[in-house]
């Protein structure tokens, strides 16, 4: 095997989804960078794998800056060097990228060992399109910059990916109520372990379900891309609305015919009376 560092993909829950190539590179790394080293030593062991002899180096997002190159010497030092994060593939809404371009940046063997990835298997399980999705990480926990980061993305033609904490699921889900309106949208959890699940419905009524059911585990949030032909449609029907009859009484009624989030007609009316 060769020198340098390997991006190791673990198990987002079943320890069975450990690749060969995985175990390989484990068993093989005389140094393991890692988020938390407990979490770590605690896979290994559940894998077969001691640890007693191996290095770690704990490297996360308040200290890549400065760990990164330590873990670049190890390998320039002659020594296999897997990296892994928590759970899932390392990079995807992790810490690694900057190990990364170090290593191209100094010629340094980098490659990846492919497995688990939340983000992939929620959108597997969701029934949502997956010819176009784009994943935008965790979401924020303030109120107003959680309604700003899904505001953000709510015209994007693709289906959109969140990670999301169980305890401010039922938050999250209200404020993408007020953007996203009727859109389908999915909550995937507990991935791969023994109660997993994944249920769809508009964001009011997924909020409701989970407010009368909190939810645990890791969260996976999906969001279906808008109907480009309605959303064109309702904007043409709106402004003719918007000729014959007042704002308010414009807004209800397309909000009616087209089942659309009222909030969000109405942002769309005062658009057009502006003239944008």
């Amino acid at each position: 095997m060769k020198t340098g560092i390997y991006l190791v993909a673990t198990p987002i829950g079943n320890t069975g989804d450990i690749s060969l190539r995985a175990l390989e590179v484990l068993k093989s790394a005389a140094v393991i960078a890692c988020e938390d080293s407990r979490v770590t030593k605690k896979l290994l062991s559940l894998l077969g794998i001691s640890s007693r002899d191996k290095i770690f180096i704990v490297m996360h997002d308040h200290n890549e800056a400065e760990t990164a190159q330590k873990v670049i010497d190890q390998a320039l030092a002659g020594n296999i060097v897997a990296y892994t994060s928590d759970a899932g593939s390392p990079l995807i809404s992790d810490p690694g990228y900057k190990l990364a371009r170090l290593c191209r940046a100094q010629n340094v063997y980098l490659t990846t060992i492919p497995g688990p990835c939340a983000a992939i298997c929620g959108l597997q399980l969701s029934g949502l399109p997956s010819d176009k999705f784009l994943f935008a990480g965790f979401i924020p926990n303030k109120n107003k910059a959680r309604t700003e980061a899904l505001s953000k993305y709510k015209d994007v033609e693709s289906t959109l990916i969140f990670y999301e904490t169980a305890n401010r699921l039922v938050k999250t889900l209200s404020a993408a109520s007020a953007v996203f309106g009727s859109r389908e949208i999915a909550v995937a959890r507990e991935i791969t372990k023994l109660y997993e699940e994944c249920r769809t419905g508009t964001a009011a009524e997924l909020a409701e379900y989970y407010t009368a059911n909190p939810p645990k585990g890791e969260i996976v949030l999906m969001v279906a891309p808008p109907e480009e032909k309605k959303t064109a449609d309702y904007r043409k029907a709106l402004a003719a609305e918007l000729q014959k009859n007042t704002l308010k009484t414009a807004v209800k009624n397309i909000t009616e015919q087209y089942n659309l989030n009222k909030n969000e007609v109405y942002q769309t009316a005062l658009e057009l009376k502006n003239g944008r």
